[in-house]
């Protein structure tokens, strides 16, 4: 079990092709913060459909991805 199973499963749930998503809505989905460890649990994301596409610091947000089976 992981401590973004709820995030995934929200990504899953949501069902669009690509959108972006800050920090803080991420967090406010699963209840983590987003810290250095989202990048090692960004690889059970494929299991779910999906993969993160751009990560920006700058503007604390992430893209996410259907992946195409």
């Amino acid at each position: 079990m992981s401590k973004y199973d709820q995030f995934w499963n929200w990504i899953k749930e949501n069902g669009t092709d690509c959108f972006k998503l800050t920090f803080a809505e991420i967090e406010e989905i699963s209840g983590v913060p987003v810290d250095h460890s989202f990048l090692t649990y960004k690889r059970e994301l494929p299991e779910y459909g999906y993969q993160v596409g751009k990560i920006s610091m700058k503007e604390q947000t992430v893209v996410f991805e259907r992946t195409r089976n």
